[in-house]
């Protein structure tokens, strides 16, 4: 395993987009104000994540369990070689997912959520072409 990016999740994607680009001036590495997803170099290419917090509620499927808890401000993204084996590896040692490991194709990636002892979001994922 290794940390892909911290991912942000904003109610206001083009100010915070404009906020970490031209306010702080930060490069972005991939997406624009317009897009729903954008990263940008932190010392860590594409370390920092900014993403539309619906999309994430949708990814974690929130919006179809009728979950009442606080929204989501930001998740650790963590890149594995296969999230299926890392799912059942991580199951075996009693961690609770929220959402099986399935495929976001509009992404491009594998992906599998699950909450740490504080509530945090993490996200394991795969690119579709390794998995």
């Amino acid at each position: 395993m290794k940390l892909n990016n911290v991912r942000l999740l904003v109610s206001d994607f083009e100010k915070s987009f404009l906020f970490y680009h031209e306010l702080l001036g930060l490069k972005c590495t991939w997406g624009d104000q317009n897009s729903a997803f954008a990263s940008f170099d932190i010392g860590l290419p594409s370390g920092l994540a900014i993403f539309k917090e619906e999309l994430m509620d949708a990814a974690i499927g929130k919006n179809n369990t009728g979950d009442t808890s606080p929204q989501d401000k930001f998740a650790i993204v963590i890149e594995v070689d296969s999230v299926d084996k890392t799912y059942q590896k991580l199951k075996k040692k009693s961690v609770d997912f929220i959402t099986s490991p399935k495929d976001m194709t509009a992404w491009g990636i594998r992906v599998a959520h699950f909450r740490d002892p504080e509530g945090n979001l993490l996200e394991i994922f795969s690119n579709l072409a390794d998995d």
